[in-house]
């Protein structure tokens, strides 16, 4: 509990996002043409339709047309084309 305070007030006083110090993904939506998903762990499926992402809190299911995969680096992941839905599957760990 103490290490957990001590994070607290260190982050807040360097204003420091979360998803920097630990796994927790972040998702950024640009329209519907274009998302990035930091802190990935994996793709489980991929289909120019459908595309299925492993983060530590869940399953990122991502479902449209066109869709592909750029900009892939072992921290974020770009996915652009016709997004028409996302939706999470949320692991209760």
């Amino acid at each position: 509990m103490k290490k957990r305070n001590a994070l607290s007030r260190i982050d807040r006083l360097l204003e420091m996002p979360k998803e920097v110090y630990t796994d927790t993904p972040k998702i950024t939506i640009t329209g519907f043409n274009e998302m990035i998903i930091e802190n990935f762990k994996g793709i489980l499926e991929y289909e120019d339709y459908y595309i299925r992402i492993n983060t530590s809190l869940g399953i990122i299911n991502i479902n449209g047309f066109e869709l592909k995969l750029e900009n892939m680096t072992n921290d974020d992941i770009k996915v652009k084309g016709k997004i028409e839905s996302i939706d999470i599957e949320r692991n209760f760990d």
